[in-house]
């Protein structure tokens, strides 16, 4: 099938393996240094999931503090009281909340960019596009919607390409999260937008390696030199209700999976009004109670002007 992309796409694409520029004709992609070649699947779309093993190095400082020293407020994410997008009546997609929504960069012009990483069947196409930026939505299964082919720890393109990331419910399935970080931070533009998504207390599910804490969120950010803005816990997604969805009774309607699961979520909530009523300590607050009981966190982050790797 031919390869459907607009010429802003088809100008950022790179080998994934070496970086350099791509020739693309006869519906595949050649790299110019490397030679490494990328076909298209049955689909049309140019398949750039990596051909042979390729060496990463990182570097990381070690013996440092990675929270600020004023601290870092992992709260509960509220609505956005400036929203840059107008969202009202629009359908939230899955796994997208209002509040998250509510933060979603506005596109400054018709040359914007935006990236789904791990976009599955493109949900969030129509939000993104919304927001006024043209949607290019990578995943690495062939069986899904994307526009391009690609694994989150060598992606196809050029530095500084996008002007926003989106990336939600992937980093928990990715097998070296400090190098997709790395790779996202490369392809985002200075002052370019970061928001996503990842399991915390949910089950073990399709392959996911590393379900992140709180802590683990901001450093997986902050090692890649990101500006993080909110790393937020889910008030609503707790973790037994994550459990009870994904893993206790699966094939159950999520409904009755929740149902089965309420009186035990009420009696955790009682016993920790009652802590709260005999201790004002920070441990027995509904902050902390949110923070480490649930099933997922938000976050976002911003590539500071100017940045390079």
């Amino acid at each position: 099938m031919e390869i459907k992309l607009s010429k802003k796409i088809i100008d950022i694409l790179a080998c994934p393996y070496c970086g350099n520029p791509l020739k693309i004709a006869d519906n595949q992609a050649i790299c110019t240094v490397c030679q490494d070649k990328y076909t298209t699947s049955n689909k049309g779309q140019i398949d750039f999931r990596l051909r042979r093993g390729k060496t990463v190095q990182l570097q990381f400082e070690v013996g440092t503090n990675l929270l600020p020293e004023k601290g870092f407020d992992f709260k509960v994410l509220n609505k956005n009281p400036f929203p840059e997008v107008d969202y009202t009546n629009f359908k939230v997609p899955s796994h997208l909340n209002n509040e998250l929504l509510s933060y979603f960069p506005k596109a400054k012009g018709q040359e914007c960019i935006m990236l789904d990483l791990g976009c599955g069947t493109t949900v969030h196409k129509g939000v993104c596009e919304h927001a006024g930026f043209e949607y290019v939505g990578l995943d690495y299964d062939n069986s899904s919607d994307a526009y391009i082919l690609g694994d989150g720890h060598a992606l196809p393109f050029k530095d500084n390409s996008f002007d926003f990331i989106l990336s939600i419910a992937v980093l928990e399935h990715i097998q070296n999260p400090f190098i997709m970080m790395k790779e996202v931070y490369r392809v985002l533009k200075p002052e370019g937008k970061l928001i996503g998504t990842v399991a915390f207390m949910e089950p073990f599910h399709g392959n996911s390696f590393y379900h992140h804490s709180h802590l683990g969120v901001f450093n997986s950010l902050s090692s890649s030199g990101f500006e993080i803005e909110k790393v937020a816990p889910s008030a609503t997604w707790s973790v037994l209700k994550a459990q009870a969805i994904m893993g206790l009774f699966p094939r159950l309607s999520r409904s009755l999976a929740h149902l089965l699961v309420l009186p035990l979520y009420l009696l955790h909530r009682i016993w920790w009004k009652l802590g709260s009523y005999f201790s004002n300590s920070y441990r027995s607050s509904e902050k902390y109670r949110i923070l480490y009981s649930t099933g997922s966190f938000s976050f976002i982050a911003t590539k500071g002007e100017g940045k390079k790797q």
